[in-house]
């Protein structure tokens, strides 16, 4: 049930729920995460934490090798994973980004940006204590094109003072018919060990902030579960991770206030090249894209999605981890990374679609080039198949550009028999750039950089449309751009 209130009663409302300098709790230390929007509905999501902030200056956690992570994750033991990678006498909660999550009840209050004589109020409801103390609503009933502002109150139980509240903000894409200039970011393998603020996060967030896009998409490889301290061998060690990552400053501010798209890759749901069967210590495979899916990320009945961004603008997301088969089975048209439906939904609300440009955005590369040792995206040799598949329909596709994650570099690969063109963003820090090198450049290059940084998509809505991609150092400086 919902409410609209008055101006005069909504200044009340917000008087009386100020944030009190001093409380028990709960708090937003991981702030809010939207996703899934269109022209008319939008999820979001929340956590209530203990602390307002995580522990940053905890303990930290003890190195083990990659081979004896390897033996644990074939030989799992929970007392073995903690106390090979936690101090002797130390528990998970004295370890630095340590963030609990608390029991309580949130209530949402959202309007249109301008129009805040009106507003949209929620009932208080308790946030779920089987998913880490997380709560999503699907607003729905929304205008196209506009502007939402937001802010969510926690209290610890019913009849309670509230304990804490945080704002944010969000814009839904306009209609298919409107002509308006669009920007958004891409962005692809971060995690909290590579972050190159070490107090505040990552550089990128508030370079791309400063470029006021429209919206932002991760490609996935948000968090990397089987790299070290820790590796997240059970799932309380995969929650860790997550709320350790999401409660740093610079991704808490830029997710609070921008529309997001989240896609997963393989090290978000466990280990590298993640498939059916490959399952992580104590966390099976399934286990690991369901805590993606329904509990750390805004959720959505299906993991991929078209989205209409004006006249000018359509953007397809697609899954690459819930559909796919095992990597070892031999190539033909049985083996799959999007699945039959996926593949068919794919064909066929591209070929309905009038918008002028057509970006896809996957989680791993289409074209490449890849590393020859690499057998987990459709750029590799053993699903050559299932990419000639798909790339004998977009060749055949006016202005649809591929745009990827996955890859550690910053490409654009330009297959000129075919007019195909592959824009790769990159990886989120300059310290997690590599995997190629620098001086192999290929004939299919147009650019090459290995260095961190991402991407931004720009569509110019004029007489004679235009569209634009652009890649950017960590700083926001472009260092490439191609123009259509």
């Amino acid at each position: 049930m919902v409410r609209k209130l008055l101006l005069s009663a909504l200044g009340l409302l917000f008087l009386s729920c100020q944030t009190p300098e001093k409380g028990e709790g709960p708090f937003f230390a991981n702030g809010i995460k939207n996703g899934w929007a269109d022209q008319n509905s939008i999820v979001l999501w929340t956590r209530l934490t203990q602390n307002k902030e995580a522990l940053y200056r905890g303990l930290p956690f003890k190195k083990i090798s990659k081979e004896k992570m390897l033996t644990l994750a074939k030989n799992p033991d929970k007392e073995n994973i903690y106390g090979s990678q936690i101090p002797k006498g130390a528990t998970l909660s004295d370890m630095e980004g340590y963030c609990p999550g608390a029991a309580g009840e949130v209530q949402l209050h959202y309007y249109i940006e301008g129009n805040d004589d009106t507003t949209v109020v929620s009932n208080w409801t308790a946030v779920d204590t089987q998913k880490d103390f997380t709560h999503q609503w699907k607003l729905e009933r929304l205008e196209a094109g506009r502007k939402y502002r937001l802010k969510i109150y926690a209290r610890p139980h019913a009849g309670a003072e509230v304990s804490d509240s945080i704002s944010g903000r969000f814009v839904l894409p306009s209609d298919k018919d409107t002509k308006k200039n669009i920007k958004f970011c891409v962005v692809s393998c971060h995690d909290y060990n590579r972050r190159d603020d070490l107090e505040n996060g990552h550089k990128i967030y508030p370079s791309m902030a400063k470029l006021s896009p429209d919206f932002y998409v991760h490609t996935g490889d948000i968090e990397y579960m089987d790299k070290p301290t820790p590796y997240a061998l059970t799932e309380e060690l995969m929650l860790f991770k997550w709320n350790r990552l999401f409660a740093l400053p610079f991704q808490r501010s830029f997710y609070n206030n921008h529309t997001s798209y989240f896609m997963k890759d393989d090290h978000d749901v466990g280990f590298d090249d993640s498939y059916p069967g490959k399952d992580y210590g104590t966390v099976p495979f399934e286990r690991g894209l369901e805590i993606f899916d329904k509990e750390q990320f805004p959720s959505h009945q299906k993991s991929y999605k078209t989205i209409r961004w004006g006249k000018d603008l359509q953007v397809w997301i697609v899954e690459g981890r819930n559909y796919r088969n095992q990597n070892y089975l031999d190539d033909g048209p049985n083996k799959t990374i999007w699945g039959k439906v996926q593949k068919q939904w794919f064909y066929k609300t591209v070929s309905k679609s009038d918008a002028t440009f057509k970006v896809l955005i996957t989680s791993s590369p289409i074209l490449g080039p890849d590393r020859r040792n690499k057998n987990d995206n459709l750029s590799n040799a053993n699903y050559s198949h299932e990419q000639g598949e798909i790339l004998d329909f977009i060749k055949k596709q006016k202005n649809l550009f591929i745009v990827n994650g996955d890859r550690h570099w910053q490409y654009v690969t330009h297959i000129k028999e075919t007019n195909l063109w592959e824009f790769g963003c990159g990886a989120g820090a300059n310290v997690h750039a590599g995997g190629w090198k620098q001086e192999d450049v290929r004939p299919e290059h147009q650019f090459l950089r290995v260095k961190g940084g991402f991407l931004t998509v720009t569509v110019v809505s004029e007489d004679l449309p235009v569209v634009k991609f652009t890649h950017h150092d960590v700083d926001g400086n472009p260092v490439n751009e191609v123009v259509f």
